[in-house]
């Protein structure tokens, strides 16, 4: 396995179990201690989380199976990095970071709207010919 391919596989694995997780303690031990607005924002990073980890997932095998398409590459880092910012902002305020670290949000939401966007490139720009082809 390409180390690219790897790295993405472990961290969206590692991201997806986090999520799970997280939403078993949120539900269990933070649902009545947060405010409406507080337990949404985390069980939107939860959702997100899970949803985005399991995208970095189907990246790695992408990167794998098409390891000259820098696009497929580029999708996969964007949606890591945010990731840890769109989500790690919204668990850090809800335990009690200054609004501030919020501020991350939307950037990290911007690169994963950006990800998706550059994966969807990547998959117009590949060229036929690859090993995927010989699937269909």
């Amino acid at each position: 396995m390409f180390p690219t391919s790897r790295c993405f596989l472990g961290a969206g694995a590692l991201l997806a179990g986090l999520a799970a997780a997280l939403g078993a303690y949120g539900t269990h031990a933070l649902a009545t201690r947060l405010s409406a607005a507080g337990w949404s924002a985390f069980s939107t990073a939860v959702d997100y989380q899970f949803i985005h980890g399991l995208g970095l997932i189907g990246i790695a095998a992408l990167t794998q199976i098409r390891p000259g398409q820098r696009l497929f590459v580029y999708s996969g880092w964007l949606l890591l990095a945010g990731q840890l910012l769109f989500c790690g902002s919204i668990y850090a305020t809800t335990f009690g970071a200054p609004a501030g670290v919020g501020l991350a949000a939307p950037v990290g939401g911007t690169m994963l709207i950006a990800a998706w966007l550059v994966l969807a490139l990547g998959a117009w720009a590949a060229r036929p010919g690859g090993p995927a082809d010989s699937l269909t």
